[in-house]
């Protein structure tokens, strides 16, 4: 499933490929295989949620033994897993439960308030990419998990370990 945000309207803009299909939902475009094909998305390729509920529990369980990971989470661990499963699901082409109960995922602002540099990247990338063989994911889907992560890992860093300082201008 791939996110698409921008300026021009959704029927204004002519489709790349014949067999996406487009809904709005909340004003978020979202893309997605609308079965025009016999390819099934990865959600149903796994087999729906159990593999993914495995990886949230397997990834929870790495973060909670983790002693630089651990304090940017919260001491209740059950909700995060919760809309982390909700938004990886529907993020794998399963159904839109993250942005029905949440919105827009809206991952940056999500995860600003928190001190996210190399260090953090790595071990979170770490931690989700373990979790990926511990649940059991097989290729294609596999690849295709891994490789989400780690961009989306890198996309979160906020911090540079390196920077002394903060120089406005303007």
């Amino acid at each position: 499933m791939w996110w698409w945000s921008g300026q021009v309207r959704p029927e204004t803009r002519r489709p790349r490929d014949k067999k996406i299909n487009r809904s709005l939902s909340r004003g978020l475009l979202v893309l997605y295989n609308d079965g025009m094909t016999q390819e099934p998305n990865i959600y149903e390729l796994v087999g729906g949620d159990a593999p993914f509920r495995r990886l949230v529990d397997s990834f929870y369980a790495r973060v909670e033994r983790d002693p630089l990971l651990r304090p940017l989470f919260p001491a209740d661990l059950e909700p995060g897993k919760e809309r982390q499963f909700m938004f990886i699901t529907q993020y794998f082409g399963g159904p839109a439960r993250y942005n029905q109960q949440r919105g827009h995922p809206r991952l940056r602002m999500r995860h600003a308030p928190f001190t996210i540099g190399q260090a953090e990247r790595d071990a979170w990338a770490g931690h989700m990419l373990a979790a990926i063989d511990e649940a059991g994911f097989v290729e294609p889907a596999r690849s295709a998990l891994r490789e989400y992560f780690q961009r989306a890992a890198t996309c979160l860093i906020n911090a540079n370990a390196n920077a002394k300082s903060v120089e406005l201008l303007g």
